[in-house]
């Protein structure tokens, strides 16, 4: 790895501001190799995970991938343009400007639970800023890596964009390496691994981690247009999504009436429970394992679990319906870390205050939602929490915003990218000031004291 890290840094060096159209040709060619495999992708997917949606991976994996293409072809030559920005009256008549420079290599590390849209976004980002990349694609999806190495191949070289795959010590020698820029996508517990590796060659990071994102359900929402809202987020993918709703907070006395409101529209939804085709496994036996054991630690504890639907657990093919947990107590394994699974516990509040207490006491999230129609909660709400997104009255669909940073705060991440801001991510924005014939530097020149350094001083000391 070294050594390619090193061919890639070589030839950045020969060519360390690719053109505007050279740039747009790779993403557009990207693309085409994107749609050319798609059905590739979804059938590699569904066998990696056993049973996976072909549209769950069209609308998560594909579609938000070729959504950011199009967004950063579109947008690339403003982007790349270098800003005017003012001098100010004390360094004229110089101009500055800021431009913005590819750092060189891009280091990707991609987690399994959508493989496409998390290795290919953040390179859409690399590439649009000028960069060349190494990805390390996760051990839990062979199949899928196969046709991602297939898709890259067709239109770069390693030294362009490489790809690399192995188990845990790989992806730990993978972020030792001296990039530019590396970009991680994967638990708040690992983060803290890479970054620590990170530290020793000060690589700058971009770690998109996860946490326990709530649902905070107001007084006055429709229960029903509360779960329509907010189901699909955690069903999608068997919510395994690191946005997905992680426990939901709701007004004293209404538990029983989510709770059968979201067993109708699950139903709706996945009329066959486990059994329908449209509802994703948990991605293997050691996942689906660690949340039947959470199950069983809050069951232990004194919780109560009701499956969505009748036709709720397929051990075999490590499937689950969501199972909603109520009676929880903070010791509870699943009340202390993500869940990342069709698992949701329901905690009832006596006031909003409460809930949000509730929330601000624990950390930050990497998104949190909101079911209210009352303006003056959705105020409250977004000024007094922090996360790293938000969404009112939907789940999820913040994520997609090509126009919209997306990055966590505190233990749910740090920086973020997508459209712009993925683009100076990826970029060092250089201020360059630049002076003619005539300079005003020498008026504070050595010797001191002179008439026209008093009157600077006095001038812009005020």
């Amino acid at each position: 790895m070294q050594n390619l890290l090193t061919r890639q840094r070589q030839q950045y060096q020969l060519n360390p501001m690719p053109s505007l159209s050279s740039r747009k040709q790779q993403l557009i060619e990207l693309k085409k190799a994107i749609l050319r495999n798609q059905d590739k992708l979804c059938k590699a997917l569904d066998e990696d995970y056993g049973q996976r949606s072909q549209y769950d991976t069209l609308i998560s994996d594909l579609l938000p991938a070729i959504a950011g293409l199009n967004y950063s072809v579109k947008n690339l030559k403003k982007w790349m343009k270098p800003s005017r920005r003012h001098a100010g009256l004390l360094l004229s008549p110089a101009s500055v400007k800021v431009h913005y420079q590819p750092l060189g290599v891009v280091g990707i590390v991609v987690p399994w639970n959508f493989p496409v849209m998390l290795s290919l976004g953040p390179l859409t980002a690399a590439l649009s800023a000028g960069n060349r990349a190494m990805i390390k694609l996760s051990e839990f999806t062979p199949k899928t890596n196969t046709v991602i190495r297939e898709v890259l191949a067709s239109v770069f070289t390693e030294d362009q964009v490489a790809v690399f795959e192995g188990e845990a010590d790989i992806a730990s020698e993978f972020t030792k390496l001296n990039f530019d820029h590396l970009l991680f996508t994967g638990s708040t517990a690992v983060g803290k691994h890479v970054m620590r590796a990170a530290a020793d060659n000060l690589t700058p990071v971009t770690l998109e981690l996860g946490g326990k994102s709530p649902v905070i359900i107001a007084d006055d929402i429709d229960l029903d247009l509360a779960v329509e809202r907010l189901i699909f987020g955690k069903c999608m993918n068997a919510g395994q999504i690191c946005v997905a709703p992680d426990y939901v907070l709701i007004p004293e006395g209404k538990q029983q009436a989510f709770i059968e409101a979201y067993k109708k529209a699950f139903t709706k939804m996945y009329p066959k429970g486990v059994s329908s085709k449209d509802y994703s496994s948990v991605v293997n036996q050691r996942q689906f394992k660690r949340l039947r054991d959470w199950m069983a630690d809050a069951q232990a504890k004194g919780a109560s679990i009701i499956p969505a639907h009748a036709s709720a657990i397929d051990d075999l093919q490590h499937r689950m319906v969501t199972h909603l947990i109520i009676d929880t107590k903070d010791d509870m394994t699943l009340m202390q870390e993500e869940i990342f699974g069709p698992l949701l516990p329901i905690i009832p509040y006596q006031s909003l205050d409460q809930a949000i207490q509730y929330v601000q006491a624990r950390p930050r999230p990497l998104a949190l939602y909101l079911m209210s129609m009352d303006p003056q909660i959705q105020k409250q709400v977004t000024e007094q929490c922090h996360a790293g997104g938000m969404c009112i009255n939907e789940s999820l669909l913040h994520v997609g915003a090509d126009d919209a940073p997306f990055g966590g705060v505190g233990p749910s991440g740090m920086g973020h990218y997508h459209g712009k801001e993925g683009f100076l991510t990826f970029s060092k924005a250089k201020t360059v000031l630049k002076a003619g014939k005539f300079g005003t530097g020498k008026l504070v020149h050595p010797p001191y004291g002179k008439l026209v350094q008093k009157i600077i001083l006095k001038t812009f000391m005020r």
